[in-house]
Parts: C-alpha cells; sequence; structure tokens
C-alpha cells in the first residue's frame, strides 16, 4: 500500500459492494476510508459492512477510517388526496398543520417549527428546489404561498427554508438510535447533517464525547454564515454540495467550495468535497468532462478528500469509478503548477513549535529532495498541523493508537502506521528510516526528515526535526 497521491478518497458502502473482495479491490484502487450512509439500510447492513472493512483492514495491515453519515432532520409535506397535483405560476397555495390530505389549493406542512420561521417574503422550496413558493401571509398554524415557479408536486416531497434559521435539533430520534449504534459498533468518524448553527455541534459533542470524530456538513446557509465557528468546534467540514445547492444559487456553490477550503485548511481541519462529482459513473463506464474537471479543481484547491456516494454505493461501476478518481487525483498532483498553487495559498502560521517545524518541514521539501517525513504521533495533532502545510512529500505518520491512525485516513498526504510507543530519542531516527523502508517509501540514498516531541508521549509537544539519509 504505497501510497501513490495525497488527496484521499472517500467511498459510500451500499448495495453495489457485494463483499470483502470488492472493499479490498476499492482500497487497492485508492480508498482511504469508507461511508456508513444511515439514511438508507438497516443497522444489520451497515454492520456486515462494517465487518467487511475491517477484515480489509487486517488483511492488509493498513488503517482504514469508517465514517457514519446520520440521515438529520427531513422535513416533507403531507399527502395528496390523489397523489399529486400540479402548482401553476401565479396561483395561491396554502401549507397547514392540518393533516388532512392535500389538493391543487393546500397541503399539510407537518413541522410547525417551518411555520414559525417564516416571514413574509421568504422562499420556500419543494422537491430539491423544483418547486419555489413565497411567503405572503403567516398565521399560527398556516402560511399562505404564491407560487413562484411551479410544476408537480406529490407525496412527501422534501421542504428546504434557505432563509430561516429553524428552531430544531440535527438530531432526530432515528439520528441519536443511529449514533449509539455506530459508536458502539466502533465508527471512527460521525459526519452530522442539518448543522445550521455552533450550538449544533456541541449538542452532537455532548452525546459523541471522545468516541469518534466529528464532521460538519455544511449544507445550510445559515452555516456557511457561521462556518469559522463550526469548524473551529468540529474536527472536520464536508462541502455537502447537494442540500447546499438547492438552498443558495448554484453559481455561489463554487464560491462557497473555495472559501470552506480556505478557512479549513487556515484551522488545521480536514476538508471533504461530496456530492456528484462523477455521478454519471453510476450508470457509465466513462465520466463527462466536466466531472473530470470538477475533481481536479477540487484537488487543486487543496481538499483533503473527495467523495463518491452512489457511484460507489449503487452504481454500476463502483471500482471503475475509484480508478479514475485516483487517475484524476494523481495527474492533478504530478502537474507542473500544483505545488506552487498550495504555497501561494498557505495558511498563516500561528506561535506555536509545532508550526514552527511544520512550517520548515514545507520549505525543506522545497530544496532538498525529500521522499518522505516521518512524524511521531500520538493523538494526531502534529501530523495534521504538518499536513496543513502541503508539503511537498508524503507524510508517514507513526502512532501506537489504531484508533488515531484510522482518524487520520481523512487527512491530506498523511499514511499511518501503527508502531509501538517509542521510549527513548535513541530509536527515533533508525524506526523511522526502517518503516519508511519498508512501506516503500524510500530506499538506499533518499532523504528523509523525522519529526518528533521529546519527551514522548505528550500531545501538542513536537519539537525537533531531523534530515536523514537512508544509508
Amino acid at each position: 500500500m504505497t501510497p501513490d497521491k495525497k488527496v484521499k478518497i472517500l467511498a459510500t458502502l451500499g448495495p453495489a459492494i457485494k463483499g470483502i473482495d470488492d472493499i479490498r479491490q476499492l482500497v487497492e484502487a485508492g480508498v482511504n476510508l469508507f461511508r456508513l450512509n444511515f439514511s438508507h439500510g438497516e443497522h444489520a447492513d451497515h454492520a456486515l459492512r462494517y465487518q467487511w472493512v475491517r477484515e480489509v483492514e487486517r488483511q492488509l495491515n493498513y488503517p482504514i477510517g469508517i465514517l457514519m453519515d446520520l440521515q438529520g432532520p427531513k422535513l416533507r409535506v403531507g399527502r395528496f388526496a390523489e397523489g399529486k397535483v400540479n402548482l401553476e405560476r401565479g396561483q395561491a397555495f396554502r401549507l397547514d398543520l392540518d393533516a388532512t390530505p392535500g389538493d391543487a389549493k393546500r397541503v399539510n406542512l407537518p413541522h410547525p417549527e417551518i411555520i414559525a420561521a417564516l416571514e413574509p417574503s421568504m422562499n420556500l422550496l419543494l422537491d430539491d428546489g423544483r418547486l419555489r413558493l413565497k411567503v405572503v401571509a403567516k398565521h399560527a398554524d398556516a402560511v399562505e404561498t404564491t407560487v413562484v415557479a411551479g410544476g408537480e408536486l406529490s407525496d412527501r416531497k422534501g421542504v428546504n427554508v434557505p432563509e430561516a434559521v429553524l428552531q430544531l435539533s440535527p438530531l432526530t430520534a432515528k439520528d441519536r438510535r443511529d449514533l449509539d449504534f455506530g459508536l458502539e459498533l466502533g465508527v471512527d468518524w460521525v459526519a452530522l447533517s442539518f448543522v445550521q448553527r455552533p450550538e449544533d455541534i456541541l449538542e452532537a459533542r455532548e452525546l459523541i464525547k471522545d468516541r469518534a470524530f466529528l464532521m460538519a456538513k455544511i449544507e445550510k446557509p445559515s452555516a456557511v454564515v457561521h462556518l469559522e465557528e463550526i469548524a473551529r468546534l468540529c474536527d472536520a467540514i464536508m462541502v455537502a454540495r447537494g442540500d447546499l445547492g438547492v438552498e443558495v444559487p448554484a453559481e455561489n456553490v463554487p464560491r462557497i467550495q473555495k472559501d470552506i477550503i480556505r478557512t479549513c485548511r487556515q484551522l488545521g481541519r480536514p476538508v471533504v468535497v461530496a456530492t456528484q462529482m462523477l455521478e454519471s459513473m453510476r450508470f457509465s463506464p466513462a465520466p463527462t468532462r466536466a466531472e473530470v474537471t470538477d475533481v481536479a479543481n477540487a484537488v487543486a484547491e487543496g481538499t483533503d478528500a473527495v467523495m463518491l456516494s452512489a457511484e460507489t454505493a449503487s452504481g454500476d461501476y463502483p471500482l471503475e469509478t475509484v480508478q479514475m478518481m485516483s487517475k484524476i487525483i494523481r495527474q492533478v498532483e504530478n502537474g507542473p503548477d500544483f505545488q506552487s498553487q498550495l504555497d501561494v495559498s498557505r495558511p498563516q502560521a500561528e506561535a506555536t513549535a509545532s508550526d514552527a517545524i511544520s512550517c520548515a518541514i514545507r520549505r525543506i521539501t522545497g530544496i532538498l529532495p525529500v521522499v518522505a517525513l516521518v512524524n511521531y504521533t500520538e493523538s494526531g495533532s502534529s501530523s495534521l498541523r504538518a499536513s496543513r502545510e502541503r508539503p511537498k512529500a508524503p507524510i508517514l505518520s507513526l502512532t501506537p493508537s489504531l484508533t488515531t491512525a484510522r482518524r487520520l485516513s481523512v487527512a491530506w498526504g498523511i499514511y499511518s502506521v501503527v508502531n509501538e510507543r517509542l521510549h527513548k530519542v535513541e530509536e527515533v531516527t533508525s524506526t523511522a528510516l526502517e518503516i519508511a523502508q519498508a512501506q516503500g517509501m524510500a530506499k538506499r540514498g533518499d532523504t528523509v526528515v523525522i519529526t518528533a516531541g521529546v519527551p514522548f508521549g505528550q500531545p501538542g509537544s513536537t519539537n525537533s526535526l531531523r534530515i536523514e539519509t537512508l544509508n
């Protein structure tokens, strides 16, 4: 499993993946961590796929992260007497708390928190934004709207409220049950949907504690407004472009994506770009040129990871999709301007020994032909600070903790090896060079940079740097 790319691939598991052999092929093609989507499937399905991943991890002796993605609140209209209606532009339409089946004049909206948050002139989006309503009047139990963009509306279609912050927890009763199950199973990451404000992160943290890392999905306009506060409170960010692209104008999504990547890199938080990256490969063995460019742009912008959803979960070509994504990543990373673009956008360093060493690493790899950076870490924090700098050489992260190794699987350029805790400074260089060679990252005559914290075992204590040549 010699690393040949720095940007990681997060792949969603689903019915298209039939067993351990499929998982192994995906890992060998470039997948670094897997997503269990709790919007679909039963607990037994997720438990089986979890065990498949852990078996492949054991076979390959290669840490693989597992992320559980919580469904979050699903806001939907009620049912219609005839199953569907057609709404015409300019017509009046009422949404209310009455559970009676709807018609062309009204429908049940079983979410009082939406009605409470709406105000006249606000927009309401239905069916993934295909229909748009404008609120003209509000009552205690209903809102009166005018249809701005019409079309067919059928039972239980989704509702988006882009201009209001709903007094609604991101964790439903189902999410709490799923979370208990996933944490008991042993997932490494939890992705939180429907994040609107920093308080949502604190609520999830209280439940998760230190049993997993927390990834906030940015899919609401209010989360974009509070991005920096949210990013500081969580461990990573996902640019969830599906729902985000419904709630903000589509032309704004690329700029928001760039802003999120830039903010996360400054804060040292891994960032994942998700949704429809190679969507056409669900049913085609080749992507569109636009999709290839989309993935390439995310890589060039400095994202830590790119995500595949239905392409691997339910598509016809999951392996070919991962192979294609790996090819795109490698092509961009091997380009003549890739490193210089990352250097231009590098974040401002903080006044700490760890950041000083991380900045020095980046400069050293630009001057000397360094083939690998070897970093000793307990918690993973020093490896993440080195990753934040986007050095030219890959980062070999040595840690005594399998949990740390799995959680670092999402971070740019980091490849982890679980190694017993060192106790003497004299062991650092020989062990680092031995493992770098065993991993295929260095050979005789190569230059390696080694960083560690002395004394060992104290998080955030990275204070030494050595440049060594493998003899």
